[in-house]
């Protein structure tokens, strides 16, 4: 007995090993490149009117597509649909480096053109632009893969600390990515030019691509085929069949039903506050890392400090992962999204509280600002990874990608609100009305969560009735009711 239960751990270790990996390998390029593209282009105009633009219509891009996206991904086998984006992401992103190197190599990078407007007209410009919009739309549907349909299927929802230690180091592997991804290409910069950097660059992705495959083919045979499952598992045969007559065989209107179902689809999810409080989040784009942010300290600070700020960010990112996981230890899934939340509103009030005062003129206080909203991101990350746990638990497998990456678009069409914003804004001197604006939108983010948990639902209270520190006005009989519920649906998991 004891034998056997030694090799379940291995063949665990094993499995989760290989998952990791896969994750860590798509994710070291992406964190690269995201890096990569607007150094390099910045080099080329001293506007930042081109990094903008090619931002603006990627999150355009996720906004329309993500749902099409979710859609097609959820009709092809789990394996074949992500080796199929991430083959699409790779080759998008060797486009982009050969444009940006076509690019540097006709133009002197102090005046590659003589203005914008002609830059932004230029061919190879319009095919970065286009280039951009795939490769961050089929990253961020590779990622909604991963983080809320693989490693639920792998962990469990029935194993709320094993989840949660899962979403933990997914996290974690994204944090220290991102770290690693800015630090070489910096590195590369500075010693080889742009030209040479995106050309290494360039090498590694063709080269990480095949890896990525195996890995992921890997993960597939360790799991035994559990990424194998058909994804309408619990769903009735008639309903699986009709969802499928509804699909239109044209591509465009096949888009536009899948934009509908996927609205429709996230609207109806049984934990739409949830959602609704992440997308509130990302209101936040100026107490938070990011252009904005840094566009404002470039004027008050040296380099080096807002580099540091930067990097603390990320830091905090990585030391969330391990705190989200004991929250949920001691306080259960949904109060741990709540203490999240509620931390991040409380810091960022105070923060905002300290620059309205008028101290931030000074150096000090300004340091201190800073110091708050790098705190800020431990109750941020943390909600976060909490937050992507209930959404795992709540939606079904048959719906994991088409909700996720319409949640995605729900989060661009927010940063694109606030982007507009900013741009009526434009003068430092409305900075302070920028971050009252994105503390509001954090405060309400933890209203909305906190206003879901304390009126529970029939069905929110079945679906979490795992979570023994969640107080639930059930009756007696209703309890005995719901905890058969539980039993039966976690019993062949065990």
């Amino acid at each position: 007995m004891q034998w056997q239960q030694l090799l379940h751990i291995l063949q665990a270790y094993m499995l989760f090993s290989a998952l990791y990996a896969s994750f860590w390998a798509g994710n070291l390029v992406e964190q690269i490149w995201n890096f990569a593209w607007p150094a390099t282009v910045a080099l080329l105009h001293p506007s930042l009117l081109p990094v903008a633009v090619v931002s603006f219509v990627a999150k355009i891009g996720i906004f329309a597509g993500g749902p099409l996206v979710g859609s097609l991904m959820d009709s092809f086998p789990r394996v074949l649909a992500f080796n199929s984006l991430s083959a699409v992401q790779t080759a998008a992103q060797l486009i982009s480096a050969g444009m940006i190197i076509y690019a540097h190599n006709v133009s002197t990078p102090a005046a590659a053109v003589s203005s914008t407007t002609s830059l932004l007209s230029q061919p190879w410009f319009v095919v970065l632009v286009l280039a951009g919009a795939v490769e961050r739309l089929t990253g961020l549907a590779s990622g909604v893969a991963f983080e809320r349909d693989w490693v639920v299927l792998l962990a469990g929802t029935n194993r709320p600390i094993a989840l949660a230690n899962a979403n933990a180091m997914l996290s974690r592997v994204d944090f220290l990515c991102e770290i690693a991804g800015a630090s070489i290409f910096g590195l590369l910069l500075a010693k080889f030019g742009p030209v040479t950097s995106l050309k290494l660059a360039a090498v590694l992705m063709m080269c990480t691509l095949p890896i990525l495959i195996l890995l992921v083919h890997l993960t597939n045979k360790l799991s035994k085929g559990v990424l194998e499952r058909p994804r309408h598992h619990g769903i009735s045969n008639e309903s699986s069949n009709a969802s499928e007559r509804r699909i239109p065989e044209n591509l465009g209107a096949r888009g536009l039903d899948a934009i509908r179902c996927g609205w429709v689809q996230y609207k109806t999810q049984p934990v739409l506050p949830v959602s609704l409080a992440f997308v509130f989040l990302y209101f936040n784009v100026v107490l938070s890392p990011g252009g904005l942010m840094t566009s404002y300290l470039t004027h008050r600070l040296n380099p080096s400090i807002i580099g540091a700020f930067s990097g603390m960010c990320a830091f905090m990112g990585v030391a969330a992962t391990f705190m989200s996981a004991k929250l949920v230890e001691k306080l259960g899934l949904l109060k741990a999204g709540a203490a999240g939340l509620i931390f991040q509103a409380l810091v960022l009030g105070i923060a905002v509280a300290v620059y309205w005062s008028g101290s931030i003129a000074h150096q000090k206080s300004l340091i201190f600002f800073l110091f708050l909203v790098v705190l800020s991101r431990l109750g941020h990350m943390s909600y976060d990874i909490v937050g992507g746990q209930i959404l795992q638990t709540a939606v079904p497998p048959s719906q994991a990608n088409l909700i996720g990456t319409t949640e995605i678009s729900m989060t661009s069409l927010a940063e694109l609100v606030m982007l507009g914003v900013a741009i009526i804004a434009e003068d430092v001197s409305h900075f302070g009305f920028l971050a009252l604006l994105s503390m509001v939108a954090v405060a309400g983010a933890a209203w909305i969560y906190c206003h879901w948990m304390s009126n529970p639902t029939n069905e929110s209270l079945q679906l979490f009735s795992f979570d023994q520190h969640y107080n639930s006005p059930l009756s007696s009989n209703e309890q005995s009711v719901t905890t058969d519920i539980a039993s039966k649906s976690s019993s062949p998991m065990m």
